[in-house]
């Protein structure tokens, strides 16, 4: 098998390493894992059982600072690590310093950078990008191409529709001001925010609210009420049916 395994790495019995794959010093890989073709395993990087790495995927990399970055910051990271039963993607790039709970799914061509935790259970779809300082809780869908801006936190299950966009910097870049006014966006618990909506930066989405698609959130919103429209509006209450409450299975599994 052409890959490269460092003499201080550590990997578990029944794993299986394919082609031109790198596996770098201290690394510590669980037993029954597949890892695909070319993928590279930076150093220290911690992975758990039974977890599936696909073709050209990076773990552990670590964060560029461009001369004018306000949000990347020069520091020592702790290694990434990926626990057991993860399913990681082709292509996908996972930072030093990220961590993702047990069964956490992240699809093809991601991006999930440091100083990120993710729950268990929780699926970051195709081409999403996480970006540095967030906190995605557990049993939360990201679905494809959403953006998840810097210092955002959501939190348990909560429904994140294609092409959701979100914003940390209500001064795009051209106020001295806004190095100290840098704030990511909130989703509480059960928090649903339809296809191509919006939400600027500082924003609450309250627990179990329901955003509309294409929707711009430029005020915090109640919990378990429905929003939409430019700017978004409330519409009334979620449907009974529809609350987390509602659904036992939703608020017992694997608890």
């Amino acid at each position: 098998m052409n890959h490269v395994i460092s003499p201080s790495a550590v990997v578990g019995s029944e794993t299986k390493i394919g082609h031109f794959s790198v596996v770098s010093d201290d690394v510590k890989i669980g037993q029954g894992c597949v890892i695909g073709n070319n993928v590279i395993i930076h150093d220290g990087t911690i992975i758990g059982d039974n977890v599936r790495i696909d073709d050209n995927t990076v773990i552990g990399k670590r964060p560029m600072k461009a001369a004018n970055s306000q949000i990347t910051k020069d520091e020592e990271l702790p290694a990434a690590n990926i626990s057991s039963n993860c399913i990681i993607g082709t292509s996908v790039v996972i930072y030093r310093g990220c961590s993702l709970g047990e069964k956490v799914l992240v699809a093809d061509l991601s991006t999930v950078r440091e100083n990120v935790t993710v729950g268990k259970f929780t699926i970051i779809g195709r081409g999403v990008a996480v970006e540095n300082y967030c906190t995605i809780g557990s049993y939360c869908k990201l679905e494809t191409n959403v953006y998840i801006t810097a210092y955002s936190k959501l939190g348990d299950w909560c429904f994140i529709a294609p092409c959701v966009a979100t914003s940390n910097d209500n001064y795009m870049g051209r106020s001295e001001q806004r190095k100290s006014e840098f704030e990511g966006v909130i989703i509480e618990d059960g928090g649903r925010v339809g296809v191509n909506a919006t939400i600027l930066p500082g924003k609450t989405i309250g627990s179990e609210s329901m955003i509309a698609a294409g929707a711009v959130v430029t005020k915090d919103t109640a919990p378990k009420k429905i929003f939409a429209g430019l700017p978004a509006k409330e519409f009334g209450d979620i449907p009974e049916d529809q609350t987390l409450a509602t659904h036992k299975e939703y608020i017992n599994v694997n608890k």
